[in-house]
């Protein structure tokens, strides 16, 4: 590897024959024993983080992040030296448990990550004993030559062997946002810094322009990019779901702060030991407070990635599902998603609309990374595959031998064009130009045929063909440019047909169901466009079709009033599609935006929810929030319908937790005025919250009602807090329906005050769940069976501690005469009757 390394720090200063000798390698590439023996040395071109500590340690450190836990501990220490030892060890035992489990389901959904990330491909293009084929980013190794064109990431530090107007965007590592032309050549040793570097190109950054080959220096962490990677740790920005768990918890905090310092107050004020209150006040505070949220979230949302992921639908980062799952707007392109993306040519025609195979010969010449030493294509264009995949090609294949391609001049998606300047057999130059036809036609020499010429394009397109324009140009030069493709002599169309996808109509009826509305950003014609939409349902006339040229030039604010009018744009530049999604954010939409190619980057990153497809473009796919594994808008549906569930599943256990939590503070604060003992022993208490709490981890598989995911929903403090005053009244009122008698008219002992409270406070927080979890009549709405099975579970385990030996040795507890648990059962069924009626009432006032 050093000798490796050596070639690297030195690899834009060797001559190329003496590098690649060096590194022994060669322009036919590497043998394929050669890489995988390498690939055994050197490991796989990956960026891996240099962290200090291992994760699972990283994970268990952050359990411990709960100030209250700590202080909880600390406090047990204390206890433990004023001889408290059994109470101290078993409090520290349960909060030892809360850790441990939070940590297992914590370390899992890390895994559950790790394993959907590898769903992701990045492939590149990569020659090996001379062939040229696809592999992984990550199977690069040191040596190997590849290829790249515009759209590309640069998968890792590598020496140019071949360069044609090739720009880079380098700004990942400079910050330089300009354009960087790079170069075959050699330069000074000395230079070392990335943008003195003209004859390298590096992993991370983006072409930009043009394309070409070079062998690879350097792989994963021995990269330029690799080394910054390894010193920084990107924090990705905070997600609407986040900001709102933050806002709830600031506010959940302040509550319980108030309440904890006034039961504090009035114990001690009661004449009770100052620690045993303060004690008591503590343990009070960790038993009311959701914990357990950040672990019960990191798992519902894991959980909820993993079934996404087997609808083919990959989440890239666990926070995007509550967004992806309450999307209200979608836009998208109608290629791939409408159309089935495969296209194919149906005819070549000159201007008579005689079919002439001179188009298709020229069309040909003019593709993408034509390779004028095989004769054949080896790029990706979804347009020029097909041209070369038409079986015409075999009657014209010697043709093809009569032309030398002198140099291309790259698709961009301003001009919307590409053009080659070939040499015939009889050593003259012909400029060939092929592209969108409002582009090329507005450079014919003979501007009379453009307005005949335009409306046999319309006739095509209304029978619903995609038109694409070649002329040519005889030129006197060796070499061309943009510039170039003017005064030009028109040829003929050719015509390509995409088909309706057979599912098209019942997708978008799925995603009007789901009340998402979709908006079509095309770069086709107004014709193309209208023809798509109508015959999917999508009625739209030439009117409601917003074109490229009426948004040209206008103001952000102008922009915006057509993002909300309309819903159908075409020959939109990818400018344009930005401004669209940011104006729509701009109006409070959750906005997803579904695109694979270089140029919707800049959308992707303006959305909400980000969409890539897993054959779209690297670059895309960095930007997206999420991959598609497959491009269908069924697909994409069955992941929001999965992603409303999992957020609905979410909010089943913020709901419960909070009205419970809060029902159980205000009696514990009313309590406090008139009992003359503490309620609940420290211990108690913690372990009242950790077997009612113990359920709810199973809440991730719990049913959710199909009425729920109809509409998108948002995250609603002011309902959640409205929630939590409803039902944690009325949880109080049936805590003082079971404590009055008990402390006024039965006069318990303690003991058996605590055992009581305790049976009843558990299990009613668990019972309750089964009428908060849906709108319905608690029957009508059936739930998981783990959910059923885990709370049976832990409702058994609440009577263990209570009528065993080990329970009420360990924690207090005492026997219980019969009736006393006759009353309880009684507001056990009273308080769960009286829920099921009160959350219609509720979600009417409210929802």
């Amino acid at each position: 590897m050093d000798k490796l390394l050596a070639e690297r720090n030195q690899g834009w200063s060797l001559p190329l024959d003496d590098l690649l000798s060096n590194l022994n390698s060669s322009s036919d590439g590497l043998s394929l024993s050669q890489v995988k023996e390498r690939a055994r040395l050197y490991g796989p071109n990956q960026f891996s983080k240099n962290e200090t500590i291992p994760p699972f340690l990283r994970i268990l450190f952050s359990q411990f992040e709960n100030w209250l836990v700590l202080v909880l501990i600390f406090a047990s220490l204390i206890s433990f030296f004023l001889g408290e030892k059994l109470d101290s060890l078993i409090i520290i035992s349960i909060v030892a448990l809360s850790i441990v489990f939070g940590f297992l389901q914590e370390y899992r959904s890390e895994k559950t990550i790790k394993k959907l990330k590898k769903f992701i491909s990045h492939k590149v293009r990569v020659k090996r004993e001379g062939k040229w084929v696809e592999v992984e980013s990550k199977d690069l190794v040191v040596g190997d030559i590849v290829r790249f064109q515009i759209g590309d990431l640069i998968p890792a530090d590598i020496r140019l062997t071949f360069a044609h107007e090739l720009s880079i965007n380098e700004a990942v590592l400079t910050g330089e946002s300009a354009l960087v032309d790079k170069a075959v050549c050699e330069l000074d040793p000395k230079l070392s810094q990335p943008q003195e570097l003209k004859n390298m190109v590096f992993a991370g950054t983006l072409v930009a322009g043009g394309y070409g080959e070079g062998v690879v220096v350097a792989i994963g962490n021995d990269t330029f990019f690799g080394q910054i990677a390894a010193s920084l740790e990107n924090v990705a920005p905070k997600t609407e779901f986040q900001k709102a768990i933050e806002k709830f918890s600031l506010f959940l905090f302040r509550v319980i702060l108030v309440m904890a310092v006034f039961v504090f107050i009035v114990n001690a004020w009661r004449g009770r030991e100052i620690f045993d209150s303060f004690l008591f006040a503590l343990a009070l505070a960790v038993g009311i407070t959701p914990e357990l949220l950040p672990a019960i979230l990191t798992i519902t949302l894991s959980q909820g990635a993993m079934k996404m992921a087997k609808k083919k639908v990959v989440v890239k980062r666990l926070m995007s599902v509550e967004n992806f799952g309450n999307m209200d707007t979608l836009c998208t392109d109608k290629t791939g998603t409408l159309t089935k993306g495969l296209f194919t040519l149906a005819n070549f025609i000159n201007e008579n609309g005689d079919k002439d195979k001179n188009v298709f010969l020229k069309a040909l010449l003019c593709t993408n990374d034509f390779d004028s030493q095989k004769k054949g294509f080896v790029g990706v264009d979804p347009i020029d595959k097909a041209l070369w995949e038409d079986p015409t090609v075999l009657s014209i294949k010697s043709d093809l031998k009569d032309y030398k391609i002198l140099n291309e001049n790259k698709f961009d998606f301003e001009r919307r064009r590409m053009s080659v300047l070939v040499e015939d057999k009889d050593g003259h130059s012909l400029l060939i130009v092929k592209g969108a036809p409002e582009s090329v036609l507005t450079l014919l020499e003979d501007k009379k045929d453009q307005k005949k010429l335009l409306s046999q394009v319309k006739r095509c397109e209304e029978n619903g063909f995609r038109v694409i324009a070649v002329a040519q140009r005889r030129i006197s030069k060796e070499t061309s440019s943009k510039d170039d493709e003017k005064d030009l002599e028109f040829l003929g169309f050719l015509l390509f047909s995409d088909p309706i996808k057979e599912d098209a109509k019942a997708s978008l009826e799925m995603f009007r169901q789901l009340g998402v509305k979709i908006k079509i950003l095309s770069g086709d014609s107004v014709i193309v466009t209208k023809n798509v939409a109508n015959q999917v349902g999508l009625e739209v006339d030439i009117d409601n079709i917003v074109t490229g040229d009426v948004l040209e030039g206008l103001s952000d604010e102008e922009i915006e009033k057509y993002a909300l009018k309309y819903d159908f744009f075409a020959r939109i530049t990818p400018l344009q599609k930005y401004k669209i999604v940011a104006a729509l954010n701009k109006e409070n939409h959750i906005v997803g935006f579904l695109g694979d190619g270089v140029n919707d980057a800049p959308a992707l990153k303006a959305a909400d929810i980000g969409i890539a497809v897993d054959s779209g473009t690297s670059v895309a796919k960095e930007a997206a929030d999420i991959i598609l594994l497959k491009k269908d808008l069924r697909v994409l549906g069955e992941g929001i319908e999965m992603g409303r569930k999992t957020f609905g599943n979410v909010m089943k256990y913020i709901l419960n937790t909070i009205s419970a939590n809060y029902g159980n503070m205000f009696t514990v604060a009313l309590s406090s005025l008139f009992l003359k003992f503490i309620p609940l022993l420290p211990k108690q208490i913690l372990l009242n919250n950790f077997m009612s709490d113990l359920p709810l981890f199973t809440v991730a598989t719990d049913n959710v009602d199909p009425e729920y995911t109809k509409r998108p929903r948002r995250w609603n403090i002011k309902l959640i807090g409205h929630f939590m005053v409803f039902f944690g009244l009325l949880s109080s009122f049936f805590d003082l329906m079971l404590i009055l008698p008990m402390v006024f008219v039965f006069k318990f002992s303690p003991e058996i005050f605590r055992t009581a409270w305790f049976v009843e406070s558990a299990l009613s927080e668990m019972l309750v769940t089964f009428a908060i979890r849906t709108q319905k009549v608690f029957y009508k709405s059936m739930p998981s069976k783990f959910l059923v099975f885990s709370t049976l579970f832990s409702s058994a385990g609440v009577l263990f501690f209570t009528i065993s030996s080990f329970g009420r040795e360990f924690f207090n507890f005492v026997s219980m005469p019969f009736y006393l648990w006759l009353w309880i059962g009684f507001v056990l069924v009273s308080y769960f009757i009286s829920t099921e009626l009160m959350k219609h009432v509720f979600f009417k006032k409210y929802e």
